[in-house]
């Protein structure tokens, strides 16, 4: 049966309802993060919201209070949703490197039974043109591809991520290119629930004390719920609110957090900055970019890639020489030569010549030795000794007349060769 993308997905993403939902894999994180955000609202419609019902005038306008903290809360818990459940800009991994890029070192690496072959190797970086100004691309060992501009791997997700700007625990997932804008919408408007419900809860302590003519420890103990959501918003405040601002100037000098925090000492030139009305309109106001991933899609069938030819092999044809198989080239010949240095079918050979009257020219055992190093007597031995048929006949091994014409014809060759130096 075949698998679906998101089945055979090698990142460390986790997926729900089959695929349409991608969350990192700290996901469980985000019970900590509705906590968080839920509990305290809950506290206050119950403790505060409630008892403001009645006083203010017209006499039911209190209701509006734990209407906005109720409808403000779940469009917090929207953004929150659009950030972590969703594709923040993942890069689709390649099934192999950039071949196009590939380019033969001069170095050769020596490969078993001492065949060398070029190493194949490509740039760890390239160029390419942003705005005007050449920018410097990594190429990616995990992924194996050159990341775009604004690109890193996260090492927690296992992904590489366009624009990407941090791994945020607190939502469980990247933020990058796709949802950085609901990411910023989620912690600034935190950071206003947190403002109106330390607001209303003060507002609720001064009510007291106008009603009951009191100080404002006598205000707090009869609302201890009133002090502790002041004290929470107040420290929350510290976070989302010292992140709202992180992100506003981020924003209006386009950079991400992983640029801000890895080139603040570089002094580098920020080739993305265009102006600070151009980069609010380009995160706010521009069309976020459809997925470069299809997650619910079948997985298609990878078609076996021809594997590139080396240079021992292509040397027959390079140079035009005999097609015959040398024995320097193949990597199992050596069980070969040792069958052949075990007989004797050479000196047996060379004996049945002598007593038949052979024309051959005499030859000594350096001669003879000369046929195993030579290149062309090799693959003959291997075809004479193959194809012979041998005989018993008068109680003694006789060779076949056709072997012999041959063994006649190749021991010729043999000595011309091995005269042929001494001329």
């Amino acid at each position: 049966m075949a698998k679906r993308v998101y089945e055979v997905w090698k990142g460390s993403n986790k997926f729900i309802l089959g695929g349409r939902l991608i969350f990192g894999p700290d996901a469980r994180s985000l019970i900590i993060t509705l906590l968080l955000i839920i509990v305290p609202v809950v506290i206050f419609c119950v403790f505060v919201a409630r008892h403001l019902r009645h006083e203010f005038s017209p006499y039911n306008a209190g209701y509006a209070i734990m209407v906005v903290a109720i409808v403000f809360t779940i469009y917090v818990l929207v953004l929150l949703f659009l950030t972590s459940a969703r594709d923040p800009g993942i890069v689709p991994r390649n099934s192999h490197p950039p071949e196009e890029v590939f380019r033969n070192d001069s170095s050769v690496s020596v490969e078993a039974g001492g065949r060398q072959t070029p190493s194949l190797q490509f740039p760890r970086t390239k160029e390419v043109m942003v705005n005007g100004i050449p920018v410097r691309v990594k190429y990616c060992d995990t992924c194996m591809l050159y990341r775009p501009p604004r690109c890193s791997h996260c090492s927690i997700c296992n992904n590489c991520v366009e624009r990407f700007d941090h791994h945020c625990p607190w939502v469980g997932q990247c933020i990058g290119l796709r949802n950085y804008r609901f990411f910023f919408m989620f912690v600034s408007s935190a950071t206003l629930l947190c403002i109106y419900v330390f607001a209303m809860s003060a507002v609720y302590i001064k009510i007291l004390m106008d009603n009951y003519q009191s100080t404002v420890w006598r205000a707090m103990k009869e609302s201890p719920a009133s002090v502790i959501l002041m004290a929470y918003c107040f420290i929350s405040l510290w976070f989302v609110g010292g992140l709202t601002g992180f992100h506003l100037y981020l924003i209006g000098t386009n950079q991400t957090t992983y640029e801000n925090f890895r080139y603040r000492a570089d002094n580098r030139i920020n080739v993305y900055n265009l102006g600070c009305v151009h980069n609010f309109l380009e995160v706010f106001c521009t069309e976020v970019k459809p997925s470069k991933n299809n997650f619910r899609a079948f997985v298609q069938e990878e078609v076996p890639r021809p594997t590139l030819p080396s240079t021992r092999e292509a040397e027959p044809e390079e140079i035009g020489g005999d097609p015959r198989p040398k024995v320097e080239d193949d990597l199992e010949i050596g069980e070969d030569l040792l069958k052949i240095s075990q007989r004797r079918n050479i000196e047996e050979i060379d004996e049945d010549i002598r007593s038949r009257g052979s024309n051959g020219p005499p030859h000594n055992i350096s001669e003879v030795d000369s046929v195993h190093s030579s290149d062309h007597r090799a693959p003959t031995i291997r075809s004479d000794t193959r194809h012979s048929s041998w005989g018993r006949r008068s109680g003694s091994w006789e060779i076949a007349p056709e072997v012999l014409a041959n063994s006649n014809v190749t021991e010729s060759r043999s000595y011309v060769t091995a005269k042929e130096p001494r001329q």
